[in-house]
């Protein structure tokens, strides 16, 4: 993990937090949570306010994720709407985050300059025991405070100016007056500066969640397909009659889904020749079968002759796992038809030649379950599904771990955007990167 956090693989872009009044705010936001105090005199947050530092002090990385549901955030500023979130049980978490932001910037930006913002965001379950608690969170609700209680404030302010104007002879009562002089001091003029936020409540659409060991939910319209491991609680059991329910492992199954939502981008030569990712994915699969083969191989130091003689001496494995060959073909048949007859390929091998579709709203989470289907491309499983990324890493023998950040370091990182559009055709930018 020292590598990850060197190279910024782990918890980079994070926001530091060490002015004394800030920390103290932050602080307060915990003794609302009812969470210990930090006694850190700096650390760094992501966009929900989730600090590694604060958590590693705590020996608690759920310290705003107590049951996996009501996330907890706090904010600190309107910076933070530019951040990743690095911590989450949601996949969709950022993407409720950006959607507050966006509806109340008005209100975050008036109040995070004497104030802090705290609360959760709540489902309509408290704890996750089966799928049907999971399919029960249809929207979710902001419940917000303030760390200074400047909300509470502002509302009290409004409540004595309401009576000033409607109340007769209201003006001569001096106490209330000097108490709307000392709330305007800490709040400013409420006329001019929107302190409440105006929308609280947000639809929760397709969502990745780590629960159960994973669990997919995509929505279309009044319809629902749940992909997970048919062993978790709740499989074809929960609401069977609006529920369709796919085994993790029924690639066939999970293929026509994607593709008959056009969830998918089917291979075909305008995309595939200009994106390299069938030549990405091959590269990717002898470099984890070289590690598999010998996990004290320097692939750092590999060049296209090495990797070429390696493949020659080790033909029988390359061509028992099946995917070089198979990507192989695939790129020659591109360019000769300009597409792959989709339906004659085997199920398990369909995602090695596909990716999201660029124009639909769940690009993000359809790329996230293809990466998981194409476990030896460590990259895009790093774009896209970072927690199963980092459980892979952790199987890395020490050589493979220095290749993998070296590789990552050496194109991902040197310009995310231009990556993702040329891989993936990701056209716009997105902070769950």
């Amino acid at each position: 993990m020292k590598r990850l956090l060197e190279a910024e693989l782990v918890y980079g872009r994070l926001l530091p937090v060490e002015e004394p009044h800030l920390i103290e705010r932050y602080n307060k936001a915990l003794d609302g949570f009812g969470t210990p105090r930090t006694a850190l005199s700096g650390f760094r947050i992501d966009m929900t306010g989730f600090s590694p530092e604060i958590a590693d002090e705590l020996g608690d990385r759920d310290y705003l994720d107590p049951n996996r549901v009501n996330r907890r955030f706090i904010v600190m500023t309107p910076e933070q709407v530019n951040l990743p979130v690095v911590h989450t049980s949601f996949s969709n978490t950022a993407a409720l985050m950006h959607e507050f932001f966006a509806a109340n910037a008005r209100a975050i930006n008036a109040v995070t300059i004497r104030d802090a913002l705290y609360g959760e965001i709540e489902d309509s379950v408290s704890v996750v025991r089966d799928i049907d608690d999971l399919l029960s969170i249809n929207e979710v609700r902001f419940r917000v405070l303030s760390a200074e209680d400047m909300l509470g404030k502002a509302a009290e302010l409004r409540g004595l100016v309401d009576r000033l104007k409607t109340v007769p002879n209201a003006w001569s009562d001096d106490a209330m007056l000097t108490r709307m002089v000392e709330l305007a001091k800490q709040t400013g003029d409420i006329r001019q500066n929107a302190l409440v936020p105006d929308q609280l409540v947000f639809r929760h659409e397709a969502y990745w969640a780590n629960h159960f060991g994973g669990v997919y939910v995509f929505l279309d319209g009044k319809a629902t397909t749940v992909i997970c491991d048919p062993t978790v609680p709740g499989f074809r059991r929960s609401r069977p009659w609006q529920v369709s329910y796919i085994a993790l492992d029924d690639h066939r199954r999970i293929f026509d889904f994607l593709v008959s939502t056009k969830r998918l981008e089917l291979p075909r030569a305008s995309w595939v020749e200009p994106s390299g990712l069938f030549q990405h994915r091959a590269d990717m699969t002898i470099a984890g079968l070289v590690n598999e083969s010998d996990p004290t191989a320097d692939l750092e130091k590999a060049d296209r002759i090495w990797l070429q003689t390696w493949m020659h001496r080790n033909a029988d494995r390359v061509a028992a796992e099946g995917s070089y060959p198979f990507l192989q073909e695939a790129i020659r048949t591109v360019a000769a038809t300009g597409e792959i007859k989709i339906d004659e390929v085997e199920p398990k091998r369909r995602f090695q030649l596909v990716r999201a579709a660029p124009d639909h709203p769940d690009q993000w989470l359809v790329n996230r379950l293809i990466s998981q289907m194409v476990p030896y491309d460590f990259v895009s499983r790093f774009v896209f599904d970072k927690q199963g990324f980092y459980a892979a890493y952790e199987r890395y023998s020490e050589k493979f771990r220095a290749y993998v950040v070296a590789t990552l370091t050496g194109t991902y990182l040197q310009d995310k955007a231009a990556f993702r559009r040329k891989l993936y055709g990701i056209r716009e930018d997105d902070a769950n990167a």
